[in-house]
């Protein structure tokens, strides 16, 4: 069975799993698991961020060694830690989705709120300086001078960090969760004699999504910097 055979056979397995007949699985859950996580991870990895860089040390130190041990950890060790303390905080079994998202939402607000703190650092030093000479305090000038510039810098690494999460997506696969590697391996097991040809079709999804996602984000980087550059040229004098 070629490439093309394979995917003319199970495209609508790879693509949703056994929806609507069951539970949605395949790429859609893949990426929606993904967006949902970062989604949810990006307000956290603000707060967090913000701690990072606040002038505050009992805020800032502890925020700071959590940043740290999470992101020295493993993203399986976390799944892991999910997967056994959820449903000991809850009463009861959380589902495998539920458990991948709370996973990620946990290691990638670590990944944001380095980014947060970056985007900040990377700001002039004179926005800070001259918000607080007109009085704001330090809350007022993160919120109406520094994070709306921040954030504009920081979209080209929220897409590549949104290409991260879709492959951190495939460790659900250890907890039974269906997303895209999990049906690859059932189809797989269906087709027995071409796991080379199935497991190509998975990299080169794989492939197609996070090198788009990478290009778009070069495409953000590149339009930030010449804003900065038309930014710098007006603000120069004559």
């Amino acid at each position: 069975m070629s490439i093309s055979e394979l995917v003319d056979t199970y495209w609508l397995y790879f693509l949703v799993g056994q929806y609507p007949d069951g539970p949605l699985g395949g790429l859609a859950l893949t990426v929606l698991l993904a967006a949902a996580g970062l989604a949810l991870a990006l307000p956290l990895g603000l707060l967090l961020g913000l701690a990072r860089v606040s002038p505050w040390r009992a805020l800032r130190w502890p925020v700071t060694a959590l940043v740290f041990v999470v992101r020295g950890t493993p993203l399986l060790m976390v799944v892991f830690w999910a997967y056994f303390f959820l449903p000991s905080v809850t009463g009861h079994k959380t589902s495998q989705f539920g458990t991948m998202l709370a996973a990620l939402v946990v290691f990638d607000a670590a990944y944001l709120a380095e980014i947060v703190r970056t985007g900040i650092r990377g700001l002039p030093r004179g926005q800070v300086d001259a918000a607080r000479s007109l009085g704001l305090r330090w809350p007022g000038t993160m919120r109406l001078v520094v994070l709306p510039q921040a954030l504009r810098a920081m979209l080209p690494s929220l897409v590549n960090q949104f290409a991260s999460t879709i492959k951190e997506t495939s460790l659900g696969y250890i907890i039974g969760l269906a997303e895209v590697s999990f049906i690859t391996s059932q189809i797989n097991t269906q087709v027995v004699t071409r796991p080379a040809e199935v497991y190509a079709v998975l990299g080169l999804t794989y492939f197609a999504l996070c090198f788009g996602l990478s290009r778009l984000a070069y495409g953000l980087e590149r339009r930030v910097a010449r804003a900065h550059t038309a930014a710098r040229a007006a603000a120069t004098p004559p």
